[in-house]
């Protein structure tokens, strides 16, 4: 391969790369390239810092897999609100859910995982190389929810979003995919900006960005320090959130690789309105904007984090390492009837860390070996309150000390120059002890393991298109529930109590695709998928959840990206869930599960020098339709819910060191929401306003 000339899949993914002009920055000469958020499968060499070719062993460029990947800059462009949730609204086959129920967790899924209320549960989700996941949480939904309320859009510098458990380096919940996320260095401009939304939201965000030296001769040390604190009503009479986000992160260089110190606090206290059935808003029974049976749900969540990382100064090659501890405080009710509610808490004290090495051998192979250890230790529980207050009753109460382990290996190697090849295989082992205060009996010690492996391959067939192929297995590890019974709802230290010998959850995940450049404007992008999952894991109507056995998952997607002009491109995805269903449900239950059959999302974004500023137009469209839901008991009568609708515009000007930004969205089918679920009395949502608008202003120093 001749040195001068870049590789081809180095090619297809310069055309399709984001192209936006740095915040804070007077407005240039001429509208700079613009392109919405970049979806690429690489399977060559990419040219470092120095100009030297590597294979690349990070996922967004490294796996022979659709990689969406969202920079700092797109998130300025998004409709983020008071929902983190939204930063996924572009990326194609993932759904985005506003819950709207306060800081409850993140609504998001992905390839057919993660059935109503699983809050990004099945998707691996890590921060600096920090596992987010919570396994067990009493006071989200279900095991394994991703918590990103403590992020803001100014903490994050980009993520990634990789379909499929292709990867070996990312394990708990790696069964939809996995998304990493990285936070910013000190190299960003500092900021302060004031926002205001409909329904008495504010917004005030402080960014302070700067380099320091100790001695002249000594390398810098970076640092960015994020505060963020926003108070909002909801469209509904009783829903309200106040949170604060802080964030301090140091970055230098110490001999042969570079150390960030990141710091994080987060505090919220919030009130829900609940949910209200649809056929009593359909009918005017109730009013869209009243609370569920007159309760309002509540909640409060307390963070306070740290993650010491350290990666190469140069190239890809040499040693990875993190070391995170955090203390985690959630608590969460949830209106049950007009005087009872079940209050859920998780008060955990997580520490772990990871260590790898990626050894690179010149410009055809690597391979990453590593380790990576979480310990979870505190307590999980969901009480019963009556009128405000708590009882005796309790649906769960344990106190956990979960350790897990693995080790990972993952290796690349191009055998042509049109062929890449990736392996890798996990193991990883669950040491669980597990206090189960409500039935005593059930108290137990839990060891497991589990191994994974995944085996990928892109060819370069023409210099315009690229085919690829995954088959990789993924895992979840088993729920406290799940080993250690807690029976009906009732009063601690009761006699019985059943103890299961369940094994961790496995999915076999078949992918093929391809992406193809048929001119330089013009990128398509193609994937096919079939997931059979050997443990489903379902929430039910009383709070419980239980296992409906085997699942199997099959659909596609489409994406195809336009650039007729420098100054405008635009964007449309489909994705089509063929079957997403429990092969053998449980008695009484449905087979199919709840999400969507069809996914549309269309945007376009125009950029346009406006004197000595700079313009920047955004115009999104979101559709899901051909939700299933169950009604009555038992679960026999089945149902869609009302297709829902979403319009984004956004609107952003640039001028010298201030930045102005306006924004609506447009929700017009009315009681048809994203977040809902079904009842033995019917389809259960939440309403939402047909318009919600806000302004904000930003200013650079």
């Amino acid at each position: 391969m001749q040195k001068n000339k870049m590789p081809r899949l180095t090619r297809i993914a310069a055309l399709i790369s984001l192209a936006f002009s740095g915040p804070g920055q007077a407005a240039p000469a001429d509208p700079p390239e613009t392109v919405l958020p970049t979806v690429s499968v690489v399977a060559d060499t990419s040219i470092d810092m120095q100009g030297k070719r590597t294979i690349v062993t990070t996922d967004s460029t490294g796996l022979p897999a659709v990689v969406s990947t969202i920079s700092q800059e797109e998130l300025g462009t998004i409709n983020i609100g008071r929902d983190i949730s939204n930063m996924f609204r572009r990326v194609p086959g993932v759904v985005a859910n506003n819950i709207d129920q306060g800081d409850t967790g993140n609504g998001f899924r992905m390839r057919g995982f993660a059935t109503q209320g699983t809050h990004g549960a099945d998707t691996a989700v890590y921060v600096d190389g920090v596992p987010q996941n919570t396994p067990s949480s009493q006071a989200g939904a279900g095991h394994g929810p991703a918590f990103l309320e403590w992020l803001t859009p100014e903490m994050i510098g980009q993520i990634d979003v990789i379909k499929g458990p292709v990867s070996a380096l990312y394990g708990d919940q790696n069964r939809a995919g996995a998304v990493p996320i990285a936070t910013v260095s000190g190299d960003v401009p500092s900021s302060i900006s004031l926002g205001f939304d409909r329904y008495d939201g504010k917004r005030a965000s402080l960014v302070l960005s700067g380099s320091y030296a100790f001695r002249p001769e000594s390398p810098p040390i970076q640092s960015v320090f994020v505060a963020d604190v926003y108070r909002t009503h909801s469209y509904r009479y009783d829903g309200s959130t106040d949170r604060d986000n802080f964030m301090w992160k140091l970055t230098t260089k110490v001999g042969d690789g570079i150390y960030s110190l990141r710091l994080n606090h987060y505090r919220a206290d919030y009130r829900s309105a609940g949910y209200l059935l649809l056929s009593d808003l359909q009918s005017g029974k109730v009013d869209p904007r009243s609370t569920q049976a007159g309760l309002p749900g509540f909640g409060s969540g307390r963070r306070t984090m740290f993650a010491l990382n350290r990666a190469p100064a140069s190239g890809e090659g040499g040693w990875y390492a993190t070391v995170y501890g955090e203390a985690f405080d959630r608590q969460r009710g949830i209106t049950n009837t007009s005087t009872q509610q079940t209050v859920g808490t998780d008060d955990r004290n997580i520490f772990g860390g990871r260590l790898a090495n990626n050894f690179v051998f010149g410009d055809r192979a690597a391979l990453m070996i590593g380790a990576e250890l979480r310990r979870d230790h505190g307590d999980a529980q969901r009480q019963i309150w009556m009128n405000g207050v708590p009882t005796a009753n309790y649906v769960n109460a344990q106190g956990l000390n979960l350790l897990t382990y693995g080790l990972f290996v993952q290796g690349q190697v191009r055998p042509l120059d049109s062929v890449k090849l990736t392996a890798g295989v996990r193991r990883d082992w669950f040491d669980y002890d597990i206090d189960n205060r409500k039935l005593p009996g059930a108290s137990t010690h839990y060891f497991s393991g589990v191994t994974t492996p995944k085996f990928g391959a892109v060819w370069s067939v023409l210099p315009r298109l690229d085919l690829f192929a995954n088959v990789a297995q993924g895992f979840r590890s088993p729920a406290a529930e799940q080993i250690s019974s807690s029976g009906g709802t009732g009063p601690l230290g009761a006699p019985g109590g059943v103890i299961y010998d369940v094994s961790p959850s496995k999915v076999k995940s078949y992918d093929v695709g391809f992406t193809t450049t048929p001119v330089d404007s013009v990128t398509l992008t193609a994937a096919a998928y079939y997931t059979l999952n050997e443990d489903e894991i379902v929430a039910q109507p009383d709070g419980s959840f239980k296992s409906v056995g085997d699942t199997t998952r099959k659909g596609y997607e489409i994406e195809a990206r336009w650039r007729p002009l420098r100054q405008f491109s635009m964007y449309a995805s489909y994705g089509h869930i063929i079957e997403a269903q429990a092969n053998n449900p449980l008695p009484n239950t449905g087979a199919k599960l709840s999400v969507p059959r069809h996914q549309v999302k269309v945007g376009a974004e125009y950029k346009q020098k406006v004197q000595a500023a700079m313009l920047t137009l955004n115009a999104d469209a979101y559709l899901t339709s051909g939700i299933p839901y169950y009604m009555g008991t038992p679960q026999t009568q089945l149902r869609d819910m009302p297709t829902y609708t979403r319009f984004d515009l956004r609107a952003v000007l640039d001028w010298k060191q201030y930045q102005l930004s306006a924004y609506g969205v447009l929700q017009p089918h009315r009681f048809s929401t994203e977040a809902a679920y079904g009842s033995a009395a019917g389809l259960l949502v939440a309403p939402q306003p047909k318009w919600q608008f806000g302004v904000s202003g930003r200013y650079f120093f």
